[in-house]
């Protein structure tokens, strides 16, 4: 099922499943939607009350008025929560989405975030922020020729390396929002989660892929949060939800329930 809710940057579109069970805010990697949870969604349905979020300016959801940063996208998605009725919740993200997760958890009242699940924190060098900053994600404008939808393609085949169904998703949602694309991206470059890992006061995993590109970030912060633990699944270079998304809903079921 798909919604709607006011915030102050205009109205959040999420996906939700499930009608039972502990609530848990899923938030996707940029510059992608929570397209990317729609399989995971149905495998936690029973489960969860799982809400998937469009980070605001991607999907489906309206955009910040300019540029921004991790801390001011993460109370905008907060409120979303708050205009929901969410009281309590666990939240769960990967990359762009992990620094997501990791703000709303710390912006939320204590008592309020249960469980907290990431993978792909950006835990960097001031250097290696900067190279992201001035490479990763540079500013793109339609071509006459098309060259930006053969950049796009290649880009996913690159960093994602398939399935060609997976790499068409990339590419589409990246076009579909070429002009603020690396908004999002820029801004978890410049967020530096340290110090906020440090303060986590709740259960944390981070569940990640063994050839994820981030997830030398995720063995270092493992060792940085009071009461977390690492799960690598084997032999995936990322893309959880959307390559393995009943094993990724199990291991999220798992970790909530704690076992």
């Amino acid at each position: 099922m798909n919604g709607y809710v006011d915030t102050r940057w205009g109205q959040v579109h999420y996906r939700t499943s499930g009608s039972e069970g502990p609530a848990l805010l899923l938030y996707h990697e940029s510059p992608l939607s929570s397209l990317v949870y729609t399989q995971a969604l149905d495998e936690l349905s029973g489960s969860v009350r799982s809400f998937a979020f469009d980070t605001p300016g991607y999907g489906e959801s309206a955009p910040p008025p300019q540029e921004t940063e991790i801390s001011e996208y993460a109370a905008t998605l907060l409120e979303a929560a708050d205009n929901l009725g969410l009281e309590t919740f666990a939240v769960a993200g990967a990359h762009t989405g992990a620094s997501l997760a990791l703000q709303v958890a710390l912006q939320a009242a204590p008592g309020r975030v249960s469980h907290v699940i990431l993978s792909g924190v950006p835990l960097m060098t001031s250097d290696e922020r900067a190279d992201y900053l001035a490479n990763w994600a540079p500013a793109v404008t339609p071509d006459a020729d098309g060259a930006h939808f053969r950049w796009a393609w290649e880009r996913y085949v690159r960093i994602w390396k398939g399935p060609a169904e997976m790499v068409h998703l990339g590419a589409k949602l990246l076009l579909s929002n070429l002009e603020r694309y690396n908004w999002a991206y820029n801004a978890a470059f410049r967020y530096d989660p340290e110090p906020d890992l440090s303060a986590l006061g709740v259960p944390t995993l981070f569940l990640t892929a063994e050839n994820d590109l981030l997830i030398t970030s995720d063995r270092k912060a493992v060792g940085i949060v009071p009461d977390a633990r690492l799960q690598i699944i084997e032999d995936l270079p990322g893309q959880l939800p959307m390559r393995v998304p009943k094993l990724f809903a199990e291991a999220v079921v798992a970790f909530l329930k704690g076992e």
